[in-house]
């Protein structure tokens, strides 16, 4: 029972994560009605930016805190994310309003490939190391109710703490303010939100912003679990999976969908995977999203479209 629950906690800490990336996909795709493909490609940059900005920042600077370096070096990368959604607005979107879905599933695609290109241009292909502080040491839980006690990494539980803490923060945000309201008018019909008013332009930067800033906060913590390396645009691709088991349009449908997945994944590799040689890891999260796209189409909180005849 011990290593039973020490696998589903590691688990829930991993399904976290992937909520904290599908989050950008679910707030975009509501405020725009784009498929924002580049969202790993966002995290991957926002995570080069923080990672090398620490890094150079005391050197412009001549000071040596690293806890300051990590302050002014997210600051920055902040800036920098909101910069690159204000041109992916201006540059991009602007001049695709009311095209077709593919039209701006490609741009997101183009999109992709200049970050990648650019950040690697920028601050460089090597393998960066982000130190935010967060404890590599693992501990023990339980240790009363299961002999040896459960085995938790702290890293991962602090990281899963971040990520709901923010999960819950977009939340609050959406549901209480006058921009989040505005974002959820604009997510259900562009033309009736602009008749009374609403910048759709302003609206798009704003959602982008804050995809980037999720992106940022995706980025750091995986970047200071595996090293910030361009396979991170991979990791956060697993994302696409949860997106389609929680729903496009739904926020509570991405934390759902990447708690399925992470207990999912980490359950069948443990349990099932011996028999198969293992493996099961890597695949698990798209086989069952393609189950659900058979099944139920729209995911388990998403919006079922009706067509009147």
């Amino acid at each position: 029972m011990g290593f039973f629950l020490e696998t589903l906690f590691g688990g829930l800490m991993a399904g976290m994560l992937y909520s904290l990336i599908a989050l950008g996909f679910v707030l975009i795709f509501k405020a725009s009605g784009v498929f924002n493909f580049a969202q790993g490609a966002m995290v991957l940059f926002a995570a080069l930016a923080m990672a090398r900005f620490s890094e150079w920042l005391p050197q412009w600077l001549g000071f040596e805190s690293k806890v300051l370096a990590n302050v002014l070096a997210f600051g920055v990368a902040i800036v920098v994310m909101v910069a690159v959604a204000w041109l992916i607005e201006r540059l991009v979107l602007r001049r695709l309003v009311n095209q077709e879905g593919i039209t701006l599933l490609m741009a997101t695609l183009g999109i992709t490939y200049f970050l990648d290109g650019f950040g690697q241009t920028v601050f460089g292909s090597d393998i960066y190391k982000i130190d935010i502080g967060l404890p590599k040491d693992p501990i023990f839980l339980l240790e009363g109710a299961f002999q040896g006690g459960i085995l938790i990494n702290k890293e991962d539980l602090y990281a899963a703490g971040i990520a709901a803490a923010l999960v819950l923060l977009l939340t609050l945000f959406f549901q209480k303010t006058g921009t989040g309201r505005a974002l959820r008018a604009v997510a259900d019909d562009h033309q009736a939100a602009q008749s009374i008013g609403i910048p759709l332009n302003r609206i798009w930067v704003i959602i982008w912003s804050v995809a980037g800033f999720v992106a940022l906060v995706a980025g750091m913590i995986w970047g200071s679990k595996l090293g910030v390396q361009f396979s991170l645009s991979l990791v956060a691709l697993k994302a696409l999976p949860v997106v389609i088991l929680g729903g496009l349009t739904s926020v509570p449908g991405a934390i759902v969908g990447g708690l399925i997945i992470g207990v999912g994944e980490k359950l069948s590799e443990v349990y099932i995977g011996p028999m198969f040689g293992g493996g099961i890891e890597i695949w698990f999260a798209y086989v069952l999203a393609l189950a659900f796209l058979l099944v139920r189409p729209q995911g388990l909180f998403g919006e079922k479209i009706i067509d009147r005849v």
